[in-house]
């Protein structure tokens, strides 16, 4: 993979704490290399052009609506791919929340690369107009309205300030959910049964409701039996595992975007008890709910 020597400065990604956000236009010969990988999170979206990104021995190629992604600690490159006319991408270095990881998980192609792809074309423009959005709001200082649109010399911006931070990551959340949930899986064997994504569907919609197996299967027009074994089958996990999943990721979101109590985040995320919610959120983050609210955003798995 080529790398342009004139670009090497910007090999050091920035410390782990900061949201940065850029736009590049570039053209044949551009490459960015990282031999011990980076402390933060990369997030590659590529609006023309086509681009190379490698990381440990896991490699894809980047078109118009891929989103990739590397996590931290894995040595990466990233460059026009060769033959192409050049790459156009947006690009933001951040710690993720580790509600993220779920939705990426399915798109993981090895090594902390997920390649979520591609995205459809009907997503395209709000997308775009998300990242936009953080570029702009990336240097928003609290203290008045934040601005509509980033200048249009502007190509790289650090959200120093909390507000702007917290602006920032929630649209970078936007667009892992859009790209996650619109993209095409990989093709790992026969497709997914429409009732076993409906049943998902309903899950993600609602987590904290009074969810079963029995009411799911109602829902989907299936037999209890026949439904838990079909979606344990295709997904990997049976359904009650999944509908977990989903109140934890439900819970680590309002931890990090509320100040309800502990308390009322178990309840409002479909846990009946408060020291169930306690050993399930530790068992799946590490840590118990008040250390994660106190530490901010954290890395994901």
């Amino acid at each position: 993979m080529p790398v342009n020597a004139d670009r090497l400065p910007e090999a050091a990604a920035p410390p782990p704490g900061l949201v940065v956000i850029g736009r590049y236009d570039e053209l044949p010969g551009y490459g960015i290399s990282r031999p011990g990988g980076a402390e933060s999170w990369l997030f590659l979206w590529t609006t023309g052009g086509r681009g190379r990104v490698r990381q440990g021995r896991a490699e894809v190629t980047a078109g118009t609506g891929d989103l990739v992604v590397l996590a931290p600690g894995a040595p990466h490159r990233y460059a026009v791919e060769p033959g192409a006319e050049g790459w156009r991408f947006w690009w933001v270095h951040c710690q993720g929340r580790p509600a993220w990881t779920p939705w990426l998980r399915p798109y993981d192609a090895g090594d902390g690369l997920y390649a979520v792809t591609p995205a459809p074309a009907a997503v395209h423009d709000r997308v775009e107009t998300a990242f936009g959005r953080m570029l702009a709001d990336a240097r928003w200082t609290g203290t008045e309205a934040p601005p509509a649109t980033a200048p249009r010399h502007d190509r790289v911006a650090v959200a120093h300030g909390t507000a702007a931070r917290e602006l920032a990551l929630s649209s970078l959340e936007e667009i892992v959910l859009l790209t996650a949930a619109t993209a095409r899986l990989p093709a790992t064997g026969p497709g997914i049964d429409e009732r076993v994504r409906r049943a998902e569907a309903l899950i993600a919609a609602d987590p904290a409701g009074p969810h079963t197996v029995r009411s799911l299967a109602a829902r989907v027009s299936l037999s209890p039996s026949r439904f838990a074994h079909l979606f344990t089958e295709q997904l990997g996990r049976s359904p009650m595992r999944a509908l977990r999943e989903a109140r934890l990721r439900h819970a680590a979101r309002l931890l990090e975007g509320s100040d309800l109590s502990v308390e009322r985040v178990a309840a409002a995320s479909g846990f009946a008890s408060p020291f169930h919610f306690n050993r399930v959120f530790r068992d799946r983050y590490g840590v118990p709910p008040g250390v994660y609210r106190a530490r901010g955003s954290m890395v994901g798995e």
